[in-house]
């Protein structure tokens, strides 16, 4: 009928308006910005409703759920206006107020260092720098490592040209090394002392070149540019910095093997890391993707298992990255992750893989896979601690994300096992000892992923280092409780191929929750961020790695009692990225709600 018909479209129409007015009510979360002001209140701007007893997230649900709702108070959790701020004052405590746009970044500070040392005093005289004609001079002179670095951090320091000032009070660096013989591996002394006086010279004081480098990384952070007067200058001094690091293990994992990084992209993400203080590239070098490493006992791993004949590293490709990274006080660590993660290591050696249609995990029945294994960690070890093409005494092993489903399906494996009364999770553990086994011939330390604790246990060698990193994990209580070395990168929250993760997040993770101090020091060596690379080359690593890395390498480098304030941390991490972006790193902005994406509109770096 008429009035049907009517009836029906009064009701679709009220029913659209209704859908209209929640969906104007109820934000998504994704779609706005959180402004948080410490010490600071609405008075009498409230709304119905209260987040009391509720997390900051869980208030900005709430909020988000509530008309008329524009933020609250913490941790009292009173809803407030969308107009609050205009009547913002001062209070007991914390306002949470939703915007649109990122909530710019304080005032960066004259002199701003990241990371942030672990103890330092400074003054309050502006000084200028002599400069042409400053001076580094080594002690001692002849210690090539350190006086090849000079002309490195000269054009760090100093990247504009102009003429000599009339004046200078500062005129030069003195840098001195107590030990010219330390090797690059984990534990060696990185301290360093850095005394820049209001006239004379600045002078740099370590035990080894590597708290050296770190020292002058500091200095060069503190040298601004002054473009009126087109003079160098050093804010604040004098300046007294004793620095060293928390943990002797801070990392980024480049994975070359889900995208082909070419040598000059490497060598400029590892120049990077020296501005930040991370001291290790974890090299996740092959994959099930592609094997792009040409292997001098085994050729065929690359010749078949590559990309491309052009998407491959020579040995000595790989030679130069590590000596490049060695002059830079950075470890290379190697990984070649099994018995899963390895279809890859099929095209060129069928013979150490399950069959042809059942590919992984890597055949543990035959003799033939451990063969290979061997001669391909002796090709990049050296068959000797300390020595080799990658010579860090750390060696990933990998142990993740093993199906083995392949060891029951294929015959002749499924009747090893029964031969040995294996299960296929024994035969899982077959391979991890075996391969843990050559690697410690070779002298090294195997590390692998926690996966290998969860089925092994105390099973393992006492020299294996478990490697955190599954979401929620607190697996490294677990295993320095029982004295093993454990590393800390947890997916979620220190993956930098998660985009949604944000520095803030990054910046308030502690690795050694739930691990008495003393167990800390002793087991926890670090972690760092993995950059995991099905979305990542050469055209988009430096913004997905930077700067957000940098929230990770100050939590790692930087005493744990001054790290814990992230607003306070804001300005400091923003002038950070800017500084990041004048030595030409793409760093991301510093405010985006997703990593790695382009600026919201027109700004000045600091603002964005």
């Amino acid at each position: 009928s008429v009035l049907s018909h009517v009836t029906f479209k009064m009701a679709t129409i009220f029913l659209f308006v209704l859908l209209a007015v929640v969906t104007v009510n109820a934000k998504d979360v994704n779609d706005v910005y959180w402004w948080h002001y410490t010490n600071a209140d609405c008075a009498y701007d409230d709304v119905t409703g209260s987040c009391a007893s509720s997390t900051v997230e869980e208030c900005e649900k709430i909020c988000l759920s509530t008309p008329g709702c524009g933020g609250f108070n913490y941790p009292h959790g009173i809803l407030k206006k969308k107009d609050c701020l205009s009547h913002k004052a001062t209070s007991s405590v914390d306002l949470y107020v939703m915007e649109d746009t990122p909530q710019p970044p304080g005032p960066a500070p004259e002199a701003s260092i990241w990371p942030l040392p672990a103890n330092y005093t400074m003054g309050n005289t502006t000084a200028t720098i002599k400069f042409p004609g400053f001076s580094f001079t080594a002690n001692p002179s002849t210690f090539a490592d350190l006086t090849h670095s000079f002309q490195r951090f000269n054009k760090t320091m100093f990247p504009h040209k102009h003429t000599l000032p009339e004046t200078a009070d500062i005129t030069g660096v003195t840098v001195t090394v107590v030990d010219t013989t330390a090797e690059l591996q984990l534990g060696v002394d990185e301290t360093y002392q850095l005394i820049i006086p209001s006239s004379g010279e600045i002078t740099i004081n370590a035990q080894t070149v590597f708290g050296a480098y770190h020292g002058m990384e500091t200095l060069s952070q503190l040298i601004l540019f002054d473009f009126d007067t087109e003079t160098y200058t050093i804010s604040n001094t004098p300046w007294k910095i004793t620095d060293g690091p928390r943990f002797a293990h801070r990392e980024v994992l480049m994975d070359t093997a889900r995208h082909f990084h070419p040598l000059a992209s490497i060598k400029n993400l590892v120049q990077s890391l020296t501005y930040a203080k991370i001291n290790v590239v974890h090299w996740h070098l092959v994959d099930s993707q592609s094997f792009p490493f040409d292997s001098p006992t085994y050729p065929l791993l690359s010749q078949k298992g590559a990309y491309s004949p052009q998407e491959r590293y020579t040995y000595n490709d790989v030679a130069d990255i590590i000596e490049f990274a060695r002059e830079r006080g950075v470890r290379m660590m190697v990984e070649f992750d099994g018995p899963g993660h390895a279809q890859s290591w099929c095209k060129g050696h069928p013979e150490i893989c399950p069959s042809a249609t059942c590919t992984t995990p890597l055949n543990p029945a035959t003799n033939k896979t451990f063969e290979l294994l061997s001669g391909l960690y002796k090709d990049v070890t050296g068959g000797a601690r300390g020595k080799g093409l990658f010579f860090d005494n750390m060696m990933h092993l990998g142990g993740d994300e093993v199906n083995t489903a392949c060891y029951t399906k294929v015959p002749s494996i499924n009747a090893w096992l029964q031969a040995h009364n294996f299960t296929a999770d024994d035969g899982y553990k077959y391979f991890v000892q075996q391969a843990q086994s050559i690697a410690r011939g070779f002298g090294r330390d195997a590390v692998g992923w926690e996966e290998i604790w969860n089925h092994f246990g105390t099973a393992l060698d006492k020299s294996t280092i478990i490697h955190q990193w599954l979401h929620g994990s607190t697996i490294s209580q677990n295993a320095t409780s029982h004295g093993y070395r454990t590393l800390w990168s947890t997916d979620g929250v220190w993956y930098l191929d998660g985009l949604g993760t944000t520095w803030q997040t990054m910046y308030t993770q502690e690795p050694c929750t739930g691990i008495a101090d003393d167990v800390c020091k002793k087991f926890m060596l670090g972690g760092g961020g993995e950059m995991w690379g099905e979305t990542v080359d050469t055209s988009d690593i430096q913004q997905t790695v930077w700067p957000r890395l940098g929230a990770i390498a100050e939590r790692l480098w930087s005493p744990k009692e001054t790290t814990q304030d992230v607003d306070a941390a804001a300005p400091r991490y923003a002038a950070f990225r800017c500084l990041l972006n004048r030595r030409g790193v793409s760093a991301a902005p510093s405010g985006n709600k997703e990593a790695r994406t382009s600026p919201p509109g027109p700004g000045g770096c600091y603002q964005q």
